[in-house]
């Protein structure tokens, strides 16, 4: 099946795409991804959503000055962020006629084997009564993905969870519109890498370090994530955040950002 046709599509967006540097929600981005999202269901196919930023937005609301370091800190954050974000995905997604439905997840459910059937079970009921599944980590239960040690921040959990429901697409909405041959903002002869035929360890070398002071991903967790999701037979794509509406240039069979082909 090619991009183009994919009829169940696993969206991932990152914590610097939804806040501003100010640590708050970043309402136009939100709104813009709902618009887009909502439409592509509306269309007839069938969308999950997998949301970094509850800790971002909870250290916002609890006025904290800084990312919290001691762990009951970032998890209370989480706490408090995952209902702001919730509330906001209810509000904007309700404005285009959409309902959504949340999963909290911990690597135990995915790997224990009657929680994982439970799941998909969830996940496939839900898609069948048209909802939008919005899924983030437990993060006020399991510390894993807050000490980086879990699903390796939402990317990997992303990549899971297109294995787990049969995606045909994964799409990481990201700070960079695509791969590069080098960091572009330290060379200026950095080229964007349109089509990745296999995720090899020269793939690999070129994901850099981790990610923005708000989040605990980075371009190499998204590459070992679309190394699992190719293996499985998903098409995987990274688009720029700001520009949600990308993913209709995909859908239109036109290239966008850097697309690794599935195996």
């Amino acid at each position: 099946m090619s991009i183009k046709e994919a009829k169940r599509i696993v969206v991932k967006v990152g914590t610097s795409t939804l806040t501003h540097q100010t640590g708050k929600t970043n309402l136009r981005i939100i709104g813009r991804l709902a618009a887009v999202l909502s439409d592509l269901r509306n269309a007839g196919r069938e969308v999950v959503l997998v949301s970094s930023g509850a800790v971002a937005v909870g250290q916002n609301n609890l006025r904290l000055p800084a990312r919290p370091k001691d762990m009951p800190g970032r998890q209370a954050a989480a706490a408090v962020g995952q209902c702001e974000l919730m509330f906001l995905y209810d509000k904007v997604f309700g404005e285009y006629g959409n309902t959504v439905g949340q999963l909290l997840l911990t690597r135990g459910d995915l790997e224990n084997e009657p929680r994982r059937t439970n799941l998909l079970n969830t996940f496939s009921k839900l898609l069948e009564l048209g909802a939008i599944p919005i899924v983030n980590e437990n993060d006020s239960v399991s510390t894993e993905e807050l000490e980086g040690m879990n699903f390796g921040d939402n990317d990997n959990l992303s990549a899971m969870v297109a294995r787990l429901i049969g995606a045909d697409l994964l799409v990481f909405l990201t700070d960079t519109d695509g791969l590069y041959t080098a960091n572009p903002a330290e060379d200026p002869s950095a080229a964007r890498i349109s089509v990745v035929p296999r995720v090899t360890p020269e793939v690999l070398a070129l994901g850099g370090g981790s990610g923005s002071s708000r989040g605990t991903g980075g371009m190499h967790t998204k590459l070992v994530a679309a190394q699992l999701a190719t293996a499985a037979g998903i098409n995987a794509v990274i688009l720029p955040g700001d520009r949600p509406e990308d993913l209709y240039l995909l859908m239109d069979g036109r290239q966008a950002g850097t697309w690794f082909k599935k195996q």
